[in-house]
């Protein structure tokens, strides 16, 4: 496949960044289309970690066009700290058309939380989102553009009660000096997409899992944008029929940040277990995340709403061990089964699990370099999974490093 999409198929933190990031050499352009620094993309290589919230996964590779497009929220202070924490060559462009996320977004986001308690990293993002669609929002274009002072200093005014003990004049001229490190790297990144789509492989990067999709995810403890294959078009400028297949990238257990249902949650000694063997706490945040079996509802339901091509289950060496490991298959609501996701939230709490029991395996398999030298239980479980997606699996992580991954069949 070509033109292709890496995205989450559960509630994000599924590993996105590593397969993006292993597939990059392949890839000529890696394409960030939704979200802002509420992401977290961690990506080992080298024996080095990166930490990546902005930026795109391909961002490591000095041979990749990596592109921030107009689906993005972004907040100049973080690109800032970011991308001056690089020690390689790089090549980014970021859409004239994307949001800017500005200091009184972060403070209402805070207040709103407050109230609302739906478990926001605290960054600003909803309402920076939340002003683009009230149509009040400040687009890069005109955050570099000849009139920003103006413009800077207009929205601060309107926004001082977000903006106690803060000097406007200094903040704008902070402001103004990270529009102007911005600016170099800002481009009509629709034109430059639909010059390359032809001649170049494009990876298209979501943040977030499709769970946590403003329209299909479990609202309203969602994020504030889609990170489905299908908002690609109109968060980057390309015409729908340019993307040719979608990696579900999902983990081989289920994990979930902040609050909202969660059917397949783990709670005592295994959970616990399996947090800290995966080190599962939030690369954003640092919350130490929910723990639960895999739920293939939610993969399917992922399928359905979003179009996934194939899977990537990332950390399976997290299950080894285990005496026994399962996978839920459908939910019990009000005494009936289910096989997909309720609208409402409060329906999809009332569902129980319903699931099935695989044996696992004791054998060591981070070092494993191909499908076949699998044990033979830890295959049968990506067989099974395979089985109740009908989705083929193409990868299979099995550690942390960019080495640590099996193709088991050609992505790109």
């Amino acid at each position: 496949m070509e033109n292709i999409a890496v995205l989450g198929t559960q509630w994000g933190d599924e590993g996105k960044g590593k397969i993006t990031d292993y597939l990059t050499s392949r890839a000529d352009v890696v394409v960030r289309y939704q979200g802002g620094n509420n992401a977290g993309h961690t990506v080992k290589f080298d024996g080095k970690k990166y930490a990546l919230h902005l930026l795109p996964s391909g961002i490591l590779n000095p041979k990749t066009i990596n592109v921030m497009a107009n689906g993005m929220v972004i907040n100049p202070e973080a690109f800032y700290d970011e991308l001056s924490k690089l020690e390689n060559s790089f090549n980014l462009y970021i859409s004239d058309r994307a949001h800017i996320v500005l200091p009184y977004h972060i403070e209402k986001d805070k207040r709103n939380e407050t109230k609302d308690n739906i478990g926001t990293t605290h960054k600003g993002i909803g309402p920076t989102y939340e002003d683009k669609y009230g149509r009040r929002g400040v687009r890069v274009a005109d955050f570099v553009g000849p009139h920003n002072k103006e413009i800077l200093t207009k929205k601060f005014e309107e926004n001082k009660a977000y903006l106690s003990n803060v000097d406007i004049n200094e903040l704008v001229s902070k402001y103004l000096e990270l529009a102007n490190f911005m600016k170099s790297y800002v481009k009509d990144t629709s034109y430059l997409l639909n010059e390359m789509v032809h001649t170049k492989k494009i990876l298209f990067e979501g943040a977030q899992g499709v769970l946590l999709c403003i329209d299909h995810g479990t609202f309203p403890y969602v994020t504030s944008s889609s990170p489905t294959a299908a908002s690609i078009p109109i968060n980057t400028g390309l015409a729908p029929w340019f993307i040719k297949g979608a990696i579900g990238v999902t983990k081989a257990y289920s994990t979930r940040v902040g609050n909202g249902p969660f059917p397949s949650e783990l709670f005592g000694e295994l959970a616990d277990k399996i947090r800290i063997i995966g080190n599962e706490f939030g690369t954003t945040t640092g919350r130490p995340r929910r723990i639960g079996w895999l739920d293939t509802v939610v993969i399917n339901y992922s399928k359905r709403v979003s179009g996934i091509s194939t899977l990537a289950i990332t950390l399976l060496d997290v299950l080894t061990g285990l005496d026994e490991i399962k996978i839920v298959t459908k939910y019990l609501l009000d005494g009936k089964e289910i096989d997909s996701i309720p609208a409402s939230v409060k329906d999809f709490e009332r569902c129980e699990p319903m699931t099935i029991s695989l044996p696992g395996w004791k054998e060591d398999i981070t070092q494993v370099k191909s499908f076949d030298e699998l044990p033979t239980n830890a295959k049968n479980y990506i067989k099974k999974i395979e089985e109740l997606t009908g989705i083929p699996v193409s990868i299979v992580s099995v550690g942390p490093d960019r080495i640590q991954t099996i193709e088991v069949k050609p992505v790109l």
